[in-house]
């Protein structure tokens, strides 16, 4: 049997970022947290699991302190900064450009948007198996 592969498949460069990000750290220091599954690859996050990687949900991170957590390609609300501010949480960014520059236009936006305008955003439908 023969199988091809697509030259452009795999993690985009957002996804391929953070996991660099995470192995420098796992590297050097052989622990590391992440807010929610640094992909959606069940693979990949078992791998990066057993180099250290240790998920965390929202309610776990609100109860950190003195660590340090790495923020995946997906991006977070300005409420996780805060919380991490607060709980002295040493933050590894690797929200994706692309995820950044889209979340800047949304806040540019919604600081001036019409009063009874409303912004509406949506994204690609999923096919389900």
């Amino acid at each position: 049997m023969r199988v091809d592969v697509d030259r452009n498949s795999g993690f985009c460069f957002g996804v391929v970022n953070a996991i660099r990000k995470a192995e420098e750290v796992l590297s050097k220091d052989g622990f590391l947290y992440c807010l929610g599954d640094i992909v959606h690859n069940g693979v990949e996050v078992q791998r990066l699991e057993q180099k250290g990687l240790k998920i965390i949900e929202r309610e776990d991170f609100v109860n950190l302190s003195n660590c340090t957590v790495l923020l995946r390609a997906h991006g977070e609300p300005p409420e996780t900064y805060l919380i991490a501010k607060k709980n002295n949480i040493t933050i590894i960014d690797a929200t994706c450009p692309v995820v950044i520059g889209l979340q800047n236009k949304i806040k540019k936006s919604y600081d001036t948007k019409e009063p009874d305008s409303q912004i509406v955003i949506y994204g690609k439908k999923v096919m389900q198996k």
